[in-house]
């Protein structure tokens, strides 16, 4: 058995999560690290003297949603998908989920991974994340790009659209807030609320197969899933007093891009983000819906190559 192989059936045996699948991609291996007493996933790969770029994804999905995007990435820089806390094959802590609680895990695990900056890719809840890490750890990233999230405090609005062409969009952060409720309901039915989410949410309902939804429904069934998943809409507002209490420090200067799609969620990153960071650029990725690296990952990988050549 090779040195490579050794390592890889290591690391499956530190899997934490009971019963839940690991998904394999060539020329990647997976890494689990302490973050600060919890247990964190990462799929590591790509050129180990290259730049790093650490990619983090949203709900309902985990670090498979950079899958299409990584071989490209991985090309020209060294590439750590990591699923956050709660997320995949990481563990499900019982404390906060607030972003900048999450945000020091994230930073703790890239640490454990001997990386010293780095470049962060966030989409949706990993946005949320990624703009408090930067708040944070500003010395410690070179650049964040984040993509399509309404981040809480800064571009998250305050009240839900009750116009039914724009309420389908942001109505489950208020069902996720009620306690109890979405529990009960969705105990059982994972995979009919995470059906929804990738079909509907994307620009073709035929964006995502069967095999997909049944991987993001499972992660979100096992071992606490569904409760750490609602946390972060629960832990929102929390998120968004931390975001305005380091503002208060002052803005971000690391450069940042705002990556949107032509039928997302937010219209234009870049002008959300703008009014609290000195540094930002912006980019719209065509015929892609709310998830970008899986509807355009060809795209998103030449945005954020330009975006690192550009501000590196």
């Amino acid at each position: 058995m090779t040195d490579a192989a050794t390592d890889a059936n290591r690391s499956r045996d530190q899997n934490s999560i009971s019963g839940l699948p690991l998904h394999d991609l060539a020329g990647f291996t997976h890494r689990w690290v302490d973050a600060d007493g919890v247990r964190l996933h990462a799929v590591e790969g790509g050129q180990p003297t290259g730049p790093t770029v650490v990619l983090l994804a949203g709900f309902p999905q985990t670090w498979w949603a950079w899958r299409k995007a990584m071989p490209r990435l991985a090309e020209r820089f060294h590439v750590i998908a990591m699923d956050l806390p709660g997320q995949g094959h990481s563990d499900r802590p019982h404390d906060s989920y607030d972003t900048h609680t999450v945000a020091s895990r994230v930073q703790a695990a890239v640490t454990a991974l001997n990386v010293p900056k780095y470049w962060l890719v966030a989409h949706d809840i990993g946005a949320w994340v990624a703009f408090s890490l930067a708040l944070e750890h500003e010395e410690r990233l070179h650049g964040v790009a984040l993509l399509d999230a309404g981040i809480p405090g800064i571009s998250l609005p305050d009240a839900i659209p009750t116009d039914p062409d724009r309420a389908w969009k942001t109505w489950h952060f208020t069902f996720h807030l009620v306690p109890d409720l979405p529990e009960a309901l969705l105990a059982g039915r994972e995979r009919d609320y995470v059906d929804w989410f990738l079909r509907v949410k994307a620009l073709s309902p035929n964006a995502f197969g069967s095999a997909e939804i049944d991987h993001y429904a499972a992660a979100i069934a096992a071992e606490g899933g569904l409760r750490a998943s609602l946390a972060y809409y629960r832990d929102a507002a929390d998120s968004a007093r931390k975001n305005h209490d380091a503002l208060g420090r002052g803005h971000l200067s690391v450069p940042v891009l705002g990556i949107s799609s032509s039928h997302g969620s937010i219209p234009d990153m870049a002008a959300s983000i703008s009014p609290w960071a000195d540094n930002v650029t912006g980019v719209v990725i065509p015929c892609s819906g709310h998830f970008i690296p899986d509807e355009q990952p060809d795209a998103v990988a030449e945005a954020l190559t330009a975006f690192i050549d550009r501000e590196g």
